[in-house]
Order: C-alpha cells, then sequence, then structure tokens
C-alpha cells in the first residue's frame, strides 16, 4: 500500500482504518507503513485521540478476560487479545531480556511454551483443564524484544478432550507450533 506523498488528512483517515483493522501494529510498524517518522505517527494519533498500542491492547484485553473460567487470568502468558471459548483466542507477549538465557538474546523456551500452553487451556469453556499431551515443535529462535502472537484453534472435541492447535508468530513468521490435548474437568470441584 503506497502512502507516500499523502496528506495530513488522508494519512490520518487511512490511519484510524489501519488501527481499526489491525490494532497491535507498534507506531514503528506504523510509520514504517506510511512512510513517515515516528513521531509524524505519534502526533497523527494524538489528534486523533486513539491511545498508543499497550492501552489498546489494555482495553480490548479487558473485554476477553471475564470469559476465561479454566485458568486465573494472572496465570495466562502474555496480553489476551481475542477469546471465543472452545473456538479461538489470541495472545501478545511482548519479550525481554528477563526471558532469556544468560548468554544470548534468545527466549527460552519455556517462555514460548507458557504462552502457547496457557492460551490453549484459557480456550476451554470448563471450570478446570488441564494439559494432557502436548505435541510441540519450536521452529525459529525467538530474540528479545520481538512481539510473539499465539493463535490458538480448538479443531476437535472427543468427550472431556479438546484438541487445540497453536501457532505462535513474529511478525507474521511462524516460530512455534504445538498440538495440545486438554482434558476438562468440567464443574467439578478440584481439591
Amino acid at each position: 500500500m503506497q502512502k507516500k506523498g499523502l496528506s495530513k488528512r488522508e494519512r490520518q483517515f487511512l490511519l484510524k482504518r489501519v488501527l481499526d483493522d489491525d490494532p497491535f501494529l507498534n507506531d514503528e510498524e506504523l510509520a514504517e507503513k506510511f512512510n513517515v517518522s515516528v513521531q509524524t505517527i505519534r502526533l497523527d494519533r494524538m489528534e486523533l485521540r486513539l491511545p498508543e498500542l499497550r492501552e489498546r491492547m489494555k482495553v480490548v484485553a479487558k473485554r476477553h478476560y471475564s470469559k476465561v473460567r479454566s485458568i486465573s487470568v494472572k496465570e495466562i502468558v502474555g496480553e489476551l487479545i481475542d477469546l471465543e471459548l472452545n473456538k479461538r483466542a489470541i495472545s501478545v507477549l511482548d519479550t525481554n531480556s528477563t526471558m532469556t538465557f544468560g548468554k544470548s538474546n534468545i527466549v527460552r523456551g519455556d517462555v514460548i511454551f507458557s504462552q502457547a500452553n496457557s492460551l490453549a487451556i484459557a480456550t476451554i469453556d470448563a471450570s478446570v483443564a488441564l494439559t494432557h499431551v502436548a505435541n510441540i515443535k519450536y521452529k525459529f529462535p525467538v530474540y528479545a524484544g520481538q512481539r510473539l502472537v499465539a493463535k490458538a484453534e480448538v479443531t476437535r472435541v472427543r468427550g472431556d478432550k479438546k484438541f487445540v492447535f497453536v501457532r505462535i508468530l513474529v511478525k507474521g513468521k511462524e516460530v512455534f507450533r504445538g498440538k495440545f490435548i486438554l482434558v476438562s474437568l468440567g464443574d467439578e470441584v478440584v481439591l
């Protein structure tokens, strides 16, 4: 999409539309998309009263956290940004140096797995859901500072078992995938 040479009014109109379609673009990505400086994007957002990325994520997340039944929202790794129980869910995790191995800038596998596993569990409509089987594959290393977008989809239900496929992407490139079989304990009280 060529944005070069747009008037301020045209750019701001398109900026609003782009953020309506994808509210999770950061200012740097928007600046690149519109071929302007980050400061120009920030000024446009301020004029249009569009919140920064972190605030946009919080607004979206609050709508979905109330739907989660199978896990405490504090136990979800990343920000839950979309949830349709027993169907699909999306979470976003901004990585940092505390999540890496000591000698490198590579994010540890347990962090990536935790995001995928907690999202799979959050997707299930049950008072308790436990991971029964996980078949995972790490495809590419993830580095501190990269944003992980996890997408979960319930692919099959067989009795009390739910099959959930989770993909984690960095800038549209799949870095992890996992197939989880979760056991739903329903509304039983677990001691």
